[in-house]
Parts: C-alpha cells; structure tokens; sequence
C-alpha cells in the first residue's frame, strides 16, 4: 500500500497561499500604478501639493508594503509544515526597535515635507483684494453669502434665522450694510481669483469638502474658520459634507462653479436683481 507523503499537502497549500499573496500584491500595485479608481484633476496649486504629496508616501508605504507582503509569501513557503516539531523564539528586539525607529523617521519625515502645503492653507492668510465669500453649514443645507456691492457683510441676528420666510442667515434688515448682501444656495467663484471663505456652522458639526479643490474643513458651532483658494479651471464641482451630521446627511450637498471674470461679474448682477 502506497502511503503519501505527509509534507506534500502541506507543499501544496504553502506554495498556493505564497502565491496567491504575490498575485494579489502585483495586482493591488497595478491598481495604484495605473490609477484606475483615482482622484479627478486638481483645480489649484495647493492641489497639486497635496496630489504630490500622496503619491509620495504611497510610493514609500508602498514598498514597505510589497516587502512585507513578499516577505509573508516567503516564510509561509520556507517554514511550512513538514512534520517537524514546532519551535518558540521571543523575537528580535534589535530588529523591533530597528523598524520602530524607521517608522517613526517616516512618519516624522513625510509630515515635515508637507509643512509648507498644510500651512498655506490653514494659518497663511488670503491674498490681499481676496473676494470673501461666507459659508453658513445647516442640517442639511449650505447657504453662501456675499457682500455686495457695498464690499461690506451686513449685520446677522440668531433670532431672525427663518429659512422659510428667506432669510437662511439670519440678516438683520436695519442694518444697511445688509441690504445688498446676496445669499445663495450654490457659490460662483471667478477663476485666477484667491477666494476667502469664511466657515460657520448654525447647529452641529458639518466639514465642507471640494474634491477638486484638495479642499476639506470641518465647521464648527460657534467657530469662525477661514480658509482660501484660488482656483484655475472653470467648470462645474461638487460641495459634499464630510462629515455625519444627522439623517439627513446624505442630501447635504452643492455646487462650486468656477468660470470667466466676465461670467462672474454677469452671475452677480442677476443675483443683485433677484435679491431685490
């Protein structure tokens, strides 16, 4: 009677595992290489930073990755089983300490080498003559506001908040600087402009987010946060809110139009006559 022999099924399911960890690291590396799931162009210089930036530390996690993936096939075919009794080892602390260290060196690195981007948009302020343009988050609506005119935002009151009766921001009507103040539930920015935003929340948490801008920012109750952009190719984006604000978060979006100098200042007028 033939009897087989004991290592070679595990032979086979080793080397099949081994294998199928380096087909699908090949394969999830192909995916990244080719960006075929990937983010649309991005519409302004800080864009390109953060895009730069990405692809800069996937190119880094991504050869730990595939190290440790053809590592893991490696010692899964190498220490098979082959009949052999078992064997115990605490490990490596040099090893441990090693890699804890180049982690670290990473994780600090890739961080310094963003500075500059990050601070750009968060603690630089906007160029002087930016066109402000106030952002008001709601459940589940965005409002954008725009001063006029006059250049001036108008004075608001909590109380005379009424998205019903059309005043979503609450102006307070007896102040002048109100009165040519535009509130729209879409934003228009001229292209090549820095634009200033001014983010406020009414109620809870929101966080505006522009994929083509590489632009994300919580807003905060009772915070008033700026940020600026300036974006260079016109078109129509999508505004989503990213963060969970409640059943109605799903509906919570809105678009970003950026087009023509001479388009802008069209849009604005037709809103000034609506507004009137």
């Amino acid at each position: 009677m033939l009897r087989r022999r004991p290592e070679l099924g595990s032979t086979t399911v080793a080397l099949s595992f081994a294998l199928f960890l380096v087909f699908m690291t090949v394969v999830t590396v192909y995916i990244f290489w080719a960006k075929v799931w990937w983010f649309p162009p991005a519409i302004t210089n800080f864009g390109h930073e953060i895009d730069d930036q990405f692809t800069r530390t996937f190119v880094i996690t991504g050869i730990v990755f595939v190290a440790a993936q053809f590592g893991l096939a490696l010692a899964i075919f190498k220490f098979r089983d082959r009949g052999q009794k078992a064997t115990y080892f605490e490990g490596h602390n040099t090893m441990e300490i090693v890699w804890t260290l180049a982690t670290v060196v990473l994780f600090v690195g890739l961080g310094l080498y963003a500075r500059n981007a990050w601070a750009e948009v968060h603690f630089m302020g906007a160029a002087p003559g930016a066109l402000p343009i106030e952002i008001t988050a709601q459940q589940f609506a965005w409002n954008f506001r725009y001063a006029g005119p006059d250049g001036k935002f108008g004075r608001e009151k909590p109380e005379l908040v009424s998205a019903s009766t059309g005043n979503p921001v609450g102006l307070d009507s007896t102040d002048p600087a109100s009165k040519d103040d535009i509130v729209s539930p879409v934003i228009a920015v001229p292209a090549n402009r820095e634009i200033e935003l001014i983010i406020r929340s009414q109620d809870v948490t929101h966080s505006f987010y522009v994929r083509e801008l590489r632009l994300k920012q919580d807003a905060v109750p009772g915070m008033e946060i700026h940020m600026h952009f300036n974006a260079t190719e016109p078109g129509n984006y999508e505004i989503a809110c990213a963060e969970l604000c409640g059943l109605g978060h799903y509906r919570m979006h809105s678009m970003l139009t950026v087009m023509s100098e001479p388009d802008f200042e069209k849009w604005m007028k037709d809103q000034e006559a609506a507004n009137q």
